[in-house]
């Protein structure tokens, strides 16, 4: 679901800004979520908890890193393919066990730092720079990249952080994350879109049919990883999100229609040993 999502947030990139494109992926989603929220809470006979300040703050940040994450991957989107682009973004899974470490008192293992060595070797490699740590962002698609794949790595985290806070059964508190999240995700966008980029909405109506697969897509994807977060390491679950990446290049020669050369196969090769890594050893 996440690279049919992403793959229709490409193609609507070409039509809507940065802004309008990460928009379609809240709002078309918004009432789908709350309906599967009401319908879970009520299989699992389950109350809806009040609101707490730790679940507000976390779900929050949450849901701001995830808005700043999708409009750098549609940036990245811009200036790359779409495989190798989606291949920089994952990076997020290593990210997202470096983070968990210094902030979240996670713990990574000697291979688990290995990984991290692989996936950055994987990103200078296709960066088509010269190798350094200052070429990696001589690429724009490569500096979008990393922003959203640092940003997704910290959503993904604080969603843990927050559904954990509820208490509750853990089905039913990723979901109500999650329709947070989404609730005040719409709302934000919508009302930046609305101030800075008016002209963007009649293109989104015009749109509808693709906005709303895209929302559905969205729906679906984030239910299963909000509630493999809160039930997992969340490094472990994007790790194993990695074989989205094989949908990825599916979707590149499929329906991009876009090539692919040697060295970027490399490259991606080194971000998915990294992930490998991370998840069979670490």
């Amino acid at each position: 679901m996440q690279s049919i999502r992403t793959a229709g947030q490409k193609s609507l990139s070409t039509k809507l800004n940065a802004m309008a494109t990460t928009l379609t992926r809240f709002l078309f989603a918004l009432p789908l979520v709350w309906i599967y929220l009401l319908l879970i809470s009520n299989i699992n006979e389950v109350s809806l908890p009040p609101l707490n300040e730790g679940f507000v703050t976390s779900a929050t940040l949450a849901a701001i890193a995830q808005i700043a994450a999708t409009a750098f991957m549609i940036m990245a989107f811009r200036y790359q393919n779409f495989a190798v682009a989606t291949s920089i973004v994952k990076t997020e899974a290593v990210l997202t066990a470096v983070v968990g470490v210094i902030l979240f008192d996670a713990v990574l293992s000697g291979p688990g730092w290995f990984s991290v060595v692989i996936g950055v070797a994987g990103v200078i490699v296709l960066s088509k720079t010269d190798i350094g740590f200052k070429a990696i962002f001589q690429s724009p698609a490569s500096a979008y990249g990393i922003a959203a794949a640092l940003c997704f790595a910290f959503a993904t985290l604080l969603i843990r952080k927050a559904s954990l806070s509820l208490e509750i059964d853990k089905i039913v508190s990723a979901a109500y994350t999650l329709a947070y999240m989404v609730t005040f995700q719409s709302a934000a966008v919508l009302a930046y879109i609305v101030l800075k980029n008016r002209e963007q909405l009649p293109i989104i109506t015009a749109n509808w049919k693709m906005c709303s697969f895209v929302g559905i897509a969205s729906m679906l994807g984030s239910v299963g990883w909000f509630t493999a977060a809160t039930l997992q390491n969340a490094a472990y679950v994007k790790a194993l999100g990695q074989v989205e990446f094989f949908f990825s290049l599916f979707i590149t020669h499929k329906i991009f229609k876009e090539r692919i050369s040697t060295r970027e196969y490399i490259g991606m090769a080194l971000i998915i040993a990294s992930v490998l890594v991370l998840l069979l050893i670490a």
